[in-house]
């Protein structure tokens, strides 16, 4: 389950909660958008937590898009 604490950047050290608002903040709406964004870098390094998660568990950066989105987080 993913809540505002999960770590999903790990090489970055960001959790779901910052990630979030950073999304709201900013207005991003596609993965890309938030990956390639230069003010908070996420994704960049191993790039595992994009899409599959840092230890293949789901919690990515898409999770937190779409829950975000989707106003969950």
């Amino acid at each position: 389950m993913c809540n505002r604490d999960s770590e999903i950047c790990v090489c970055n050290d960001l959790t779901a909660g910052e990630i979030s608002d950073f999304i709201k903040q900013n207005n991003i709406s596609t993965l890309e958008q938030l990956c390639d964004n230069d003010i908070l870098p996420m994704g960049d390094k191993c790039q595992s937590c994009r899409e599959d998660g840092y230890e293949d568990d789901g919690l990515s950066l898409a999770l937190v898009l779409k829950m975000t989105n989707n106003n969950q987080l």
